[in-house]
């Protein structure tokens, strides 16, 4: 079992490559503007967060480096809602009844859960920790025993068992357990983004183990661009389905293709689902979500594994503001895809992809 939760470890790193960035080189470089009196520097920042990398392009007339403060910024983040780090926020309160915020991160990430709960009827659930936990995608790896009961774990599931107000959180329930996982890289991208837009940058892509948000243009005077990967298991992570151009938007995708163990023959996904506390099993192999800001990308995107395709696609005409795209597998098999009309003027597919599949 442990080498099955070594693997899911490798391809937790691989999911990372999902969405893979376009435009991004791997070395800082002055590039010149489109105004020939006026110099623009492309800086590249990069580094380790979450469990992942992170990787940030932004353009600055002084080509100044903030790495130092990025890393301090997302030192301070992890130290906030990190299940991996012992005497975080998350896992004070985890261990715990109740917590009062120490940090300011903590309660628009709780205030945003609630919003996707409620509008995913219960989808969305960063309360079911317990079940990401037994069935090996959490801290302490699999743990899967015949002994479990699932059913028991569900009992603790459910963010309606949870109290919040702007001061401090609560358990109604006994054994109620946060995990931000699903939304926390998400949120991440913007609290960079916000830092920038803080030192007055215009232009940047910032990326979080595959969640991004970009504003402005590339070094030229492009929309940023992101490729989407082909769903396949063996398939090299670079193998480009689509391409998705961001204008001021966040953007995130969640799949099982490459973020999952087999144990006995048996393929386990690392999407649980709040309903049955089992394993997701559908034809959806991947969705992309488009939104104002990437933590509701993150959430929605995340929610939509749970749901499946008809009922993500009935999501995303529910709710303002979000696009979508769906790559998943028919009935027969066939790797089709589905994007919603918002975001098909920014949407190209790889040659091969295009026109037959698109639904």
């Amino acid at each position: 079992m442990q080498k099955n939760a070594l693997k899911n470890i490798i391809y937790s790193i691989v999911l990372l490559l999902l969405v893979f960035l376009v435009y991004l080189y791997r070395k800082d470089q002055p590039i010149t503007s489109d105004n020939p009196d006026s110099d623009v520097f492309k800086m590249v920042v990069s580094g380790q967060t979450m469990g992942t990398s992170y990787r940030i392009v932004y353009l600055d007339p002084s080509g100044r480096d903030f790495k130092q403060q990025i890393d301090s910024l997302l030192e301070v983040f992890n130290q906030s809602l990190s299940t991996y780090i012992p005497d975080s926020e998350i896992s004070r309160f985890n261990k715990g009844d109740s917590l009062v915020y120490e940090s300011k991160f903590f309660f628009p990430i709780l205030a945003k859960s609630k919003e996707v709960y409620t509008n995913t009827d219960g989808a969305f659930d960063p309360t079911v920790g317990p079940l990401v936990n037994v069935w090996g995608f959490g801290p302490g790896g699999a743990s899967l025993e015949d002994s479990v009961s699932i059913p028991d774990l569900l009992r603790q599931v459910g963010l309606e068992k949870v109290e919040f107000d702007s001061v401090q959180v609560r358990k109604n329930t006994p054994g109620i357990y946060l995990d931000f996982s699903a939304i926390a890289k998400g949120y991440g991208v913007d609290v960079v983004g916000r830092f920038l837009e803080s030192k007055e940058i215009e232009h940047f892509l910032v990326e979080i183990g595959g969640e991004l948000m970009a504003k402005g243009s590339n070094e030229n005077g492009e929309l940023w661009r992101v490729g989407i990967s082909k769903p396949d298991e063996e398939g090299a992570a670079n193998e480009l389905f689509g391409i998705i151009a961001l204008n001021a938007k966040g953007l995130a995708t969640s799949g099982n293709y490459r973020n999952f163990y087999i144990v006995d023959g048996k393929k386990y996904s690392h999407t649980i689902s709040p309903f049955t506390g089992y394993p997701v099993v559908h034809g959806l192999l991947g969705a992309t979500v488009v939104a104002d800001d990437c933590m509701t990308a993150d959430a929605y995107a995340t929610a939509m594994m749970v749901m499946g395709t008809e009922k993500s696609i009935a999501l995303q005409k529910e709710v303002e503001g979000l696009e979508i795209f769906l790559i998943f597998s028919d009935e027969n098999g066939m790797i089709k895809s589905y994007v919603s009309e918002g975001l098909k003027p920014y949407l190209s597919y790889a040659e091969q992809n295009k026109p037959s599949l698109d639904q």
